[in-house]
């Protein structure tokens, strides 16, 4: 039996946290390799600490791309507007380690087989027009509109590290108010206060979240342990893929057992994910349930998926069987296939690093190509 009152929280972390900064490096080197070369092999992964960028893991691609590692780091970390003493982009020492991909790894995927064995999860549920649960959702959102507001400059104040977290109260299955907000986000000034940080940045989040939600009643909680100008990789050390479910749904379902950032669309870890994201999405959009679980699983070498498994949690119109065996139907889960449905093998991942690779908009060069609902009809004949 599904539970229908309970209060549920999710978080997010901006552009600007030391673990976002990392897969947005790695994610800018992927989108360069696949710039050159669609069919490039990329698994890089990124540490930053305080003026130290680090890079590595394996490539097959085009050396110009590997020699340009050091000037995309920079650029990406000049862009998310880090020019404090202890993490400036101009100043930062970068190490670049990339290598050549295992031939014992690239065998099994140049048959067309998947780049490693492992589970993936989709979900999608109809709590808000993107079909994502509304904690995630909300959560990235504020923090979005802040990141707007300081890089716009009408907030200089503000500095890019930034974590959120939004407790959302469900009664009879559906949110109906906010029960807290939890906001610390980097400031300039040693002098700020919390009520200081507050009077800035709530007119934002008032803007951002459904108006009925926000109560009298509702908790907020600012920049609780007081000051925070020391932030970034400065403050904290950043890692790549240790956000995995701020990337995904803010722990309102379950994640597989690997990381998205820096992966090419070979490694399923990554394009798995996106598709049972694409099916779920496509399952709750064409009315046959209300919330929607898929988990494909795949072994390193093999092009087909080892299992499909659906579930509707009892708010189906179909019976999750019935999802399963259309699915099958509908569109080839091969990783060669995914890629070619989804249209994966282009430059589009480095916008995906910060805010969610999920409820975004599908956009007109194939970026999150996975959020679109095109399978609707085909969905519905199949079953």
């Amino acid at each position: 039996m599904n539970r229908k009152n309970y209060t549920f929280t999710s978080e997010s972390v901006s552009e600007g946290h030391p673990d976002k900064v990392c897969d947005r490096i790695s994610d800018a080197v992927l989108d360069a390799f696949l710039k050159e070369a669609p069919e490039a092999r990329v698994a890089c992964e990124t540490f930053a600490t305080t003026d130290r960028v680090v890079i590595g893991g394996e490539v097959r691609g085009p050396q110009s791309v590997t020699d340009r590692v050091e000037d995309i780091a920079r650029a990406c970390v000049k862009d998310i507007g880090y020019e404090q003493d202890g993490f400036h982009w101009a100043n930062m020492k970068v190490e670049n380690h990339l290598h050549a991909q295992s031939a014992h790894i690239a065998q099994g995927v140049d048959a067309d087989g998947a780049g490693d064995q492992g589970i993936m999860f989709g979900y999608a549920v109809n709590e808000t027009p993107e079909l994502m649960p509304a904690p995630i959702h909300y959560a990235h959102a504020m923090l979005k509109r802040l990141n707007d507001a300081r890089k716009s400059g009408e907030q200089p104040t503000l500095r890019p590290d930034a974590k959120s977290q939004i407790s959302l109260r469900y009664e009879d299955g559906e949110p109906v108010e906010i029960t807290s907000i939890v906001l610390s986000t980097q400031h300039a000034n040693e002098d700020q206060t919390s009520d200081d940080i507050r009077a800035i940045v709530e007119p934002y989040i008032r803007e951002v979240m459904p108006t009925d939600w926000i109560t009298p009643k509702t908790e907020w909680w600012v920049n609780p342990t007081g000051t925070f100008v020391i932030g970034g990789p400065d403050g904290d050390a950043g890692l790549t893929g240790r956000k995995i479910i701020v990337d995904t749904y803010g722990g309102a379902a379950p994640h597989g057992g690997g990381a998205f950032s820096g992966k090419d669309p070979t490694k399923v870890d990554r394009s798995a994910a996106y598709v049972a994201r694409y099916i779920a999405k496509n399952v709750v959009a064409a009315g046959m349930a209300k919330k929607c679980l898929i988990q494909l699983s795949y072994a390193i070498g093999v092009a087909k998926p080892l299992s499909i498994y659906a579930d509707t949690f009892e708010t189906g119109e179909v019976e999750p069987a019935a999802i399963e065996a259309a699915i099958e139907q509908v569109i080839d889960l091969s990783p060669r296939g995914i890629r070619e449905h989804l249209s994966l093998n282009r430059p589009v991942y480095e916008r995906t690093a910060a805010y969610g690779h999920f409820g975004r908009a599908s956009e007109a060069d194939g970026g999150f190509s996975w959020e679109k609902t095109d399978l609707v009809d085909a969905l519905k004949g199949a079953v």
